[in-house]
């Protein structure tokens, strides 16, 4: 264990207050390990570890203002010492799987008991990965759909409030002919057959939460 002065530092970032509670509290009893600060959207996610250089930052995927894929994102880039660990109820693949990729280093689901939560952040600390095995099996089992830009996430909105093509166009300053690009596009990526069968399944993927 590393002695009390290199405690291993713990940032908090998750929108809900009791979360943010309930996690400080249960780490504040692990010997080796400091929380050092909280965050509650994932703009204050950055700036917290920014701040305060954690050596590790618990990170849930859904909060406001920017999400914890791209807190990820942003802090692999600008505090690659931070590492990340995503702390999530997400009930699909397609966000862990981009917090992955985007540079966490970890992954669990809010269920996790909480030696795995400890051991995860012990190891990931330490230089090492962790993500559980029910994630893991969750990846296998649905696998992530490949990324949407964010135009087509616009147009995808659009299309699940019940716009037309003509509508669409006009709401977001282009071509009609683009949106029909936009939607092709969108039809590949996920794989669908049809307009509704794409905002099924963004709606099953939570693709267009913020």
């Amino acid at each position: 264990m590393k002695p009390s002065e290199e405690k291993i530092k713990v940032l908090i970032a998750d929108d809900h207050a009791i979360v943010r509670m309930g996690l400080a509290a249960l780490l504040g009893t692990e010997r080796g390990i400091e929380v050092v600060g909280c965050a509650k959207n994932g703009i204050e996610a950055v700036n917290e570890t920014v701040r305060l250089h954690p050596d590790v930052v618990i990170m849930d995927l859904m909060m406001p203002k920017k999400n914890g894929v791209e807190a990820t994102a942003e802090i692999a880039q600008t505090a690659p010492a931070s590492k990340v660990i995503v702390l999530t109820t997400f009930g699909t693949s397609d966000g862990i799987a981009h917090a992955l990729q985007s540079g966490a280093k970890g992954a669990l689901l809010k269920d996790a008991d909480n030696a795995q939560l400890v051991k995860a952040i012990r190891t990931v600390a330490a230089g090492g990965e962790h993500v559980s095995p029910d994630i893991r099996q969750q990846l296998a089992v649905d696998p992530p759909l490949p990324r949407l830009t964010p135009k087509q996430k616009e147009v995808l909105c659009s299309i699940s409030r019940g716009l037309t093509d003509r509508d669409i166009a006009k709401q977001l300053g282009i071509r009609q002919d683009t949106v029909n690009d936009h939607v092709s596009s969108i039809l590949e990526k996920l794989n669908a057959a049809n307009r509704t069968e794409a905002v099924s399944i963004a709606i099953r993927k939570h693709l267009l939460d913020n």
